[in-house]
């Protein structure tokens, strides 16, 4: 899957948990800053990126995911073939 399929589905993923349309999700939307979340919103947003790419995102990890870009980083990264 490309980076930019990932950020598609990253984006689709946002929309529905936080109300935020797709086509304005861009790379360097912070979830705490710009969406308000807070620790159990990226928990649950954690495990649904899980979940939707097949992908074991560990605490440290996830931690470190700040932005939309360095989500879809990770993913590409990480994701199963």
């Amino acid at each position: 899957m490309t980076e930019q399929e990932v950020f598609t589905k990253i984006a689709a993923i946002i929309e529905e948990r936080f109300g935020v349309a797709a086509d304005k999700v861009t790379k360097e939307l912070n979830f705490q800053d710009d969406l308000d979340a807070d620790s159990i919103d990226i928990v649950e947003f954690v495990l649904e990126l899980e979940d939707t790419f097949g992908a074991e995102i560990s605490d440290d990890d996830a931690e470190q995911l700040t932005t939309v870009g360095q989500a879809v980083s990770y993913i590409a990264e990480h994701q199963n073939a």
